[in-house]
């Protein structure tokens, strides 16, 4: 496309597009087209001029050939844009702020005085009727003060404060309601579900594709722990589903053939077919956009106690005008004063320091489902870690396979690989992985499977029972034995390794052994949040002791427990909770579901289970552990901000009133220097918490 260089510095270009009018979807084609450019670091496209501004750290011919073979067709086609931008909301609010500011002016440049009383007296009917509306509630709340504001002017005839009072009023609820809502659409705008391929139900069997090759009226298969990709109606099967993401229903929902499902819940038990009906994407964003609103209920207790003080302050307010009145006996001055509340800032100010919080912390990979985790991982003095997954690598692989009685270790891996690729966890991964390396196929040869949670997977093959899964699982639970004259060989299992066990008609098979390679980062991680003040660092594994210790020493946590159920976990965390402890939970799997759910906050490894992630408070995609550092000081940043914001709304706007008593400043100016405050914290809790966050 045909543009010019308007200006131009070291790593900056400003350039004038030659495309007539640019529409908003066409500024956000050309934009999300140049941050796609290699080295390019930040964009800017103004649509009502056609201008780009690039900032960029690579090569400045790279920016300068792009733009010459960019056309807005071969863009769009690229697919570049999200479901949704800020764009234009943020039109949106500019037209609504633009707007109102000139019909002000309008009206008092050119509109006679009786027309201009007749606008104030039919404007002030809504502030009338809301302060009237909350009093009727028993509330006396900053609509109280509003109304009463109005309604004072409009009596003494002094219908230009009256007029100036709504116009204040309005320009506030314009900034509050802008400034809210792009915090919501920028964090909604940095999630999504983490589904990449689906089973998907072809000619009574099960084939592994894209979910973006789905369409509406095909048929996907969903298993306990895994999420629901789409939309759709179950056809065949029962399951039961965690929908608090969608509801807010902490408990899970049944479904059975007709029910309707949604993308992004989870089933936790049971199995179902479900045809789709809308198709990948569709509908998600306002989805997301419910959950972040639901998730502001989840405030913490800072937040809490901002709006309880909030409240409270009020018949203060309305005391303090009262007061001013009597000791006076100038309207001005109590105008002053009722122009000023705590309510506003209070309310939207330490929100959106939460929510600006979330969304930078979903620029590190991280989710967040409200405030109040964040808090908790601020304050937290214990962690527990599961070990498989978490601090270890979530891609384990096969190392040996040892079998019993005459079977052959290549038709046990197939067997193994057919049963584990139907179940989202590492260890089954790594079993499938090894098939797959090694050139073994592994048709559906079975019954259907049952996953038993922490233990294993039941079939049928060719009329025989196939379990596989933990020693607690198919000896104690199931009875299954060692072959005869194998034990000395079954005792001489290398401990380095962790073990899956497969029985067939109740007898040993094979036993497959897991090498799970520690992270890198892990013992440097667990250093760095001691140093961070967390005091106690848990592993806990349903893994043999011998490994679990092993780990342990070289991860450097200050206990270690192995061999253990997932209620163990739960039940750890919900005693040292009762000793007063915060505690958080670190997971991967579906047997750490119990735990995260209990934990002051439960943050899962966005690799692992589903289930995992649907019920964790927090979720991490990064494959980097320091990440629970870097999510620790966001945290404590977030805290100390609130604390910061509290404490400058209260001064600032005490010394707004007492400077109204004192006759230093007019209603109008208090109103003014409110509202740019209030306007001024929110924005300042806009930015980034750590100066090394990430765009």
């Amino acid at each position: 496309m045909k543009c010019n260089i308007l200006h131009e510095s070291a790593g900056r270009l400003r350039v004038h597009l030659h495309c007539g009018y640019m529409t908003l979807h066409q500024a956000d084609v050309l934009e999300y087209y140049l941050r796609s450019i290699s080295g390019v670091t930040e964009v800017k496209v103004y649509d009502r001029t056609q201008d780009a501004v690039v900032l960029y750290a690579g090569k400045r011919g790279d920016v300068i050939a792009a733009l010459a073979v960019f056309s807005f067709p071969k863009a769009e086609a690229m697919e570049l844009v999200p479901e949704h931008t800020s764009r234009a909301l943020n039109r949106e609010f500019e037209d609504k702020l633009v707007m109102t500011v000139a019909r002000r002016c309008i009206s008092r440049l050119f509109l006679p005085f009786p027309v201009t009383s007749a606008l104030a007296v039919i404007r002030s009917v809504k502030y009338i009727k809301e302060g009237l509306k909350a009093l009727w509630h028993g509330k006396l709340s900053v609509a109280v003060l509003d109304a009463t504001a109005v309604t004072v002017s409009i009596v003494r005839g002094d219908f230009s404060t009256a007029g100036s009072v709504m116009f204040m009023l309005r320009l506030g609820e314009i900034l509050e309601e802008w400034t809210h809502k792009k915090s919501v659409a920028d964090l909604a705008g940095a999630m999504s579900l983490n589904v990449d391929k689906v089973w998907l139900q072809v000619n009574d069997t099960e084939v592994l594709v894209p979910v973006s090759d789905v369409k509406a009226g095909d048929c996907v298969v969903v298993r306990t722990g895994s999420m629901i990709p789409l939309d759709g109606k179950v056809v065949s099967g029962e399951a039961m589903v965690n929908q608090s993401s969608m509801t807010g229903e902490s408990m899970p929902v049944p479904k059975r053939p007709g029910s309707y499902v949604y993308a992004g819940t989870v089933a936790e038990e049971g199995e179902c077919v479900i045809q789709v009906e809308k198709a990948s994407g569709s509908g998600r964003y306002d989805r997301i956009v419910h959950m972040i609103e639901e998730s502001e209920k989840l405030k913490s207790t800072a937040e809490d106690k901002a709006a309880r003080l909030a409240d409270r302050l009020v018949p203060y307010t309305l005391g303090g005008t009262a007061l001013t009145y009597v000791l006076t006996r100038n309207i001005t001055k109590t105008l002053a004063v009722l122009m000023v509340d705590f309510s506003c800032a209070l309310k939207l100010a330490i929100p959106i320091a939460v929510l600006s919080a979330m969304r930078e912390s979903s620029g590190h990979r991280i989710s967040v489902k409200g405030g109040r985790f964040l808090e908790a991982v601020a304050k937290a003095d214990t962690i527990v870690f599961d070990k498989t997954g978490t601090l270890t690598y979530a891609t384990p692989k096969v190392a040996q396979i040892v079998t019993f009685g005459n079977y052959k270790e290549p038709d046990m891996l197939r067997l193994a690989a057919c049963l584990e690729e139907h179940y989202p966890h590492s260890m089954a991964n790594a079993v499938v992985e090894e098939a797959r390396v090694r050139g073994l196929s592994h048709e559906e040869y079975h019954s259907q499977v049952q996953y038993v949670v922490a233990h294993g997977i039941s079939s049928m093959v060719e009329g025989r029972s196939v379990l596989i899964g933990s020693a607690h699982f198919v000896f104690e639970d199931e009875g299954c034995r060692v072959p005869e004259g194998e034990q000395e060989k079954f005792d001489s299992l290398p401990e380095a390794y962790s073990h899956l066990y497969l029985c067939i008609a109740g007898e040993l098979a094979a036993v497959i052994c897991i090498f799970d390679p520690l992270r890198r980062e892990a013992r440097a991680a667990v250093q760095a949040l001691h140093e961070c003040g967390i005091s106690k660092v848990v592993m806990m594994t349903g893994d043999n002791r011998k490994t679990a210790e092993a780990v342990a020493r070289q991860v450097g946590v200050d206990a270690v427990y192995a061999e253990i159920l997932p209620e163990d976990k739960a039940e750890f965390i919900r005693r040292e909770k009762a000793a007063g402890r915060t505690v958080i939970m670190v997971g991967d799997g579906v047997n750490d579901s119990p735990a995260l759910s209990e934990a002051d906050a439960g943050i899962a490894i966005s690799t692992g289970a589903a289930i995992a992630r649907e019920i964790a408070d927090i979720t991490i995609a990064s494959e980097d552990l320091f990440e629970l550092v870097t999510l620790r000081k966001l945290g404590e940043a977030l805290m100390a901000r609130i604390h910061r914001n509290y404490r400058f709304i209260v001064g600032f706007n005490f010394s707004l009133i007492v400077l109204g008593v004192a006759g230093v400043l007019p209603p109008t100016t208090s109103a003014l220097l409110h509202n740019m405050s209030t306007l001024g914290i929110s924005l300042k809790s806009m930015t980034d918490l750590l100066p090394e966050s990430k765009k």
